[in-house]
């Protein structure tokens, strides 16, 4: 979780098909956000579409969450919303409890959670429009079913490797194996504790230990892949961690033993991945939705602008590239299934969609130029400040028509503002 101020405008209800979800919200709802606080103008909608029109009056980057009546899994998010920006979150909500909240600088408890109902009759749709959206919604759900079937034996051979001290095989295994999991992120995200368990940097669990151990009463311990990734390539005595603190203040590299541990740890918190995602209900568990499918795609970017571009996912192994790859990759697979959907709404969908195909060749074809998953790309800090900088330009000029998407998809006539 975490990122860039949207470029959305306001939704006006306009297109000739938006009829497409008979009950919706209306107007934008307002957020104000701060260090301290995270005020939603109303406490309460009508099911159907509503959109947060967020506001960031604090001093640092935050991000701003819909969690469901547990407090813990993420319905919807929107990240990266800079200081003095505004961003927008569209999504659908079904009768029920949930939760706002959001987080200021990325990191550590949620500011300002509040309860926040969705009152009235669940959502209608169009017979065509709701067949669409359920093919695209269970055409998503395999994929990432795919994904992780594939996952999970990568998992156990790296974890293997690890716990064993054959740190060149793991060290080889490492990018390529994680580019399942980056390929389905927002999945993982949305399943509470169990991402952070996987793939929390050291910065992220420092910062939200005390909550983690709340949600989990075993997670009592930095885990998962960046702590691997640490005892594989050990930071020198004066290297600092990404937020500039001391790298092995608090850290020493692990035994045998404990590397045993945390590997065994892996694999069966991928297991229960595996396990979550193939369940009979998980569609209606997870609250899967068409906008969860849209969304997604645009969080994706998201991963990529705040820790793939900066270096900061991968800081002592410098993988970074791989997980670029695989956040774009799981970014296009969610934009194909509801493409076809968004080029129904009329010229300025099938605009839109033409504009967001090409940035996206765009991007691919920049990416093409540091290697491949197949043949390696190059260790990330071999590519300059000016190369980082021509890679975000291409990554932005791709967020911002994006950002659109989900509006389109659910049949309401955003300002996409594309050029031809």
């Amino acid at each position: 979780m975490k990122r860039s101020p949207a470029l959305l405008a306001a939704v006006a209800l306009t297109l000739p098909l938006a009829g497409c979800v008979e009950n919706s919200s209306g107007d934008a709802l307002d957020v104000q956000a701060n260090e301290d606080s995270c005020k939603v103008a109303t406490d309460s909608v009508e099911s159907g579409t509503s959109t947060f029109s967020i506001t960031n009056a604090g001093e640092r980057v935050t991000e701003f969450y819909v969690l469901a009546d547990d407090g813990l899994r993420v319905i919807a998010e929107r990240e990266n919303i800079a200081p003095g920006s505004t961003a927008d979150l569209t999504v659908q909500l079904e009768p029920g409890s949930y939760y706002t909240a959001c987080k200021p600088g990325l990191r550590g408890a949620n500011v300002g959670q509040s309860e926040f109902t969705v009152t009235g009759e669940p959502i209608q749709y169009s017979e065509s429009d709701e067949k669409r959206f359920n093919e695209a919604r269970d055409n998503y759900v395999a994929f990432v079913q795919n994904e992780v079937a594939e996952l999970l034996p990568k998992v156990e051979e790296f974890a293997e490797a690890y716990a064993a001290g054959d740190d060149e095989k793991a060290k080889e295994l490492y990018p390529t194996t994680r580019v399942h999991y980056e390929r389905i992120e927002p999945v993982a995200e949305a399943l509470g504790v169990l991402d952070a368990r996987i793939d929390y940097r050291e910065v992220d669990y420092i910062a939200e230990a005390d909550e983690l151990e709340k949600d989990d009463p075993t997670f009592t311990e930095w885990l998962g892949f960046h702590r691997m990734e640490k005892d594989l390539w050990p930071p020198a005595e004066d290297a600092k961690n990404a937020d500039g603190a001391p790298a092995r203040e608090g850290w020493e590299p692990s035994t045998p033993e404990h590397r045993r541990e945390i590997a065994d740890t892996l694999i069966a918190d991928v297991e229960q991945l595996n396990t979550t995602v193939n369940a009979p209900n998980f569609i209606e568990d997870q609250d899967i939705t068409v906008d969860f499918v849209s969304n997604g795609a645009m969080e994706l970017l998201e991963e990529v602008a705040t820790t793939k571009v900066t270096g900061e996912e991968n800081w002592w192994s410098h993988k970074d590239l791989y997980d670029f790859q695989a956040n774009i990759q799981g970014s296009r697979v969610a934009f194909d299934m509801v493409k076809g959907i968004a080029t129904e709404r009329g010229e300025e969908g099938q605009k839109l969609v033409d504009e967001i195909e090409n940035r996206f060749n765009d991007i691919q074809e920049l990416l093409d130029q540091y290697g491949s998953l197949e043949s390696g790309f190059v260790d990330y800090d071999q590519v300059d400040s000016g190369e980082q900088a021509e890679l975000t330009r291409s990554l932005d000029a791709l967020r911002e028509p994006l950002s659109n998407l989900t509006g389109t998809v659910l049949g309401l006539n955003v300002d996409t503002e594309v050029e031809s």
